[in-house]
């Protein structure tokens, strides 16, 4: 097996790559690829962006508990992953 570690760069590059980079937006990459980046520390992750797009999605959070039928962000948080990407757009672990 081959290993090789991207940078954020490339990190967007394959999402242009595989047609998907409106499923997230530049500051929402940033955000996804520093939670892999950090997650990954002790071991190797393979990018696959297609389940990436799968498993994440970037919305406001008002979209996001209107989808889960949930009355706050604290209840989102409570169910799955959350990180912010700025004071009204998250980035949350389908559930």
């Amino acid at each position: 097996m081959i290993i090789k570690k991207i940078g954020l760069n490339e990190f967007r590059e394959a999402f242009s790559y595989c047609d998907r980079k409106d499923n997230f937006s530049y500051k929402g990459l940033e955000v996804l690829f520093d939670y892999l980046d950090e997650f990954s520390d002790h071991r190797s992750i393979e990018l696959d962006v297609i389940a990436a797009c799968c498993e994440y999605t970037e919305s406001t959070i008002s979209e996001a508990l209107a989808w889960y039928n949930l009355e706050s962000l604290e209840d989102l948080q409570y169910n799955t992953l959350v990180l912010n990407v700025d004071s009204d757009t998250i980035i949350y672990q389908n559930y």
